[in-house]
């Protein structure tokens, strides 16, 4: 994440009308409203508050870390009463009303997280059904209710499914499921297999890093919390007919594409040759779902050597990320390239209830919390969806994304 979530709201902005607000590219490091005691990050969590504290929490629970009972509450606390979440709700005890942008990326986020720690089934469920009420006729979801179906949006929600003990083949919409609508936006091998974000403007797909990462984890029915398969070799191209095969081909085209350099490179402008940290991240776990940890070995030692100052500078949502990669690979996350993840992550927020040592010795909830006026880190966006913002323009469409969200390879 990462522009992926401010670039999904300026999307979901054109698809829900003018009297939205626009957003920035990023989250402001001068944040326009207070931050909550019981949230990760310092930055103003207007566009991404429960997206960055659902991947938070589902990072600390793979590393076995029990997070502070006030972090679980502030997430809880910003679902509307028929289920949904907002990026961001700075009065929760407001009821949500029409004006309110609800989406489908945050609360399939939450669900994830709270189906993860245990203990929340009537949230999860009440969120879940909620998102069954928004499905599109073609089995996918938008980012925002009634938005065209999107490659990130529709797996992000697939994972939720999956997490809540959902079929994700059985949840349809005038008889099409979300994989249905994910083998839609596949590309044929001679276009790479890779998956697209969406159709654009002439009904023509284009090949989409980031949108692949996240269709992968999709087409796989796994979340954002997906561990490697048990398989090391990469599948042929073939017709994508099937999920499976769609999921194959897209990991086929993240192989090639961070052969040379072992990582994917952002397309905003300016950037060129960049390397994008969030969105190599997101690769490796759909490389690790899809092929085996093997298959991720040259992007993840990558991040491992390079990506501690990015995550530094972008907060909990990058220190996610980069967990949920070793977590992927079964990489240890608290010696990742010489960085200990966990205890990076725990810093950013209140100290958990209990935490392995490693993790800098946070063991109870009510231990002295660090000033979040002088913490080093700015909130990042990252995580499989990331959709950039210059790129929403081009394609007159969408969402995000972590993504947020959708730049080209």
């Amino acid at each position: 994440m990462n522009v992926r979530r401010s670039a999904a709201v300026l999307a979901a902005t054109a698809v829900i009308g003018a009297a939205t607000p626009a957003v920035a590219a990023s989250p402001s490091p001068t944040p326009s409203v207070a931050v909550p005691s019981g949230l990760y990050g310092s930055t103003d969590p207007t566009y991404d508050g429960v997206w960055r504290q659902s991947l938070a929490l589902l990072a600390q629970d793979t590393a076995g870390v029990r997070p502070a009972a006030k972090a679980v509450d502030w997430l809880t606390g910003q679902q509307c009463a028929n289920g949904s979440f907002a990026a961001f709700r700075a009065d929760p005890a407001k009821a949500c009303d029409a004006e309110l942008m609800v989406d489908t990326n945050s609360t399939a986020a939450a669900v994830q997280a709270l189906a993860a720690l245990g203990g929340h089934d009537a949230a999860q469920q009440q969120a879940v059904g909620w998102l069954k009420s928004v499905q599109n006729a073609d089995g996918g979801w938008g980012y925002a209710p009634g938005g065209a179906s999107d490659t990130n949006s529709t797996s992000v929600v697939v994972g939720a499914l999956a997490a809540a003990g959902e079929k994700p083949a059985e949840v349809v919409k005038g008889g099409k499921s979300p994989y249905d609508a994910l083998v839609k936006l596949a590309l044929p091998c001679a276009a790479g297999g890779a998956f697209a974000y969406q159709p654009d403007k002439q009904g023509k797909l284009a090949a989409n890093a980031d949108a692949t990462a996240a269709g992968v984890l999709g087409a796989l029915g796994e979340g954002l919390a997906a561990k490697a398969a048990a398989q090391s070799a990469a599948a042929a191209c073939a017709a994508p007919g099937t999920p499976r095969q769609a999921a194959a081909n897209g990991a086929a085209y993240l192989a090639k594409a961070v052969a040379k350099d072992g990582y994917l490179t952002s397309v905003l402008p300016g950037a060129e040759n960049q390397p994008d940290y969030g969105n190599t991240a997101d690769a490796v776990v759909a490389l690790a779902a899809q092929g085996g940890a093997e298959q991720a070995r040259e992007p993840l030692a990558w991040l491992q050597r390079n990506a501690a100052a990015w995550a530094k500078q972008n907060g909990p949502a990058a220190y996610a990320q980069l967990v949920l990669a070793a977590h992927a690979t079964g990489t240890d996350p608290r010696a990742f390239g010489g960085t200990d993840l966990v205890a990076a992550l725990n810093a950013t927020g209140p100290a958990p209830q209990s935490a392995d040592k490693a993790t800098g010795g946070l063991q109870r909830e009510d231990a002295d919390e660090k000033d979040r006026d002088g913490k080093d880190s700015d909130d990042g966006f990252g995580v499989w969806w990331t959709v950039g913002v210059f790129l929403v323009a081009g394609i007159g469409i969408g969402f995000l994304i972590s993504g947020r969200r959708k730049r080209q390879p």
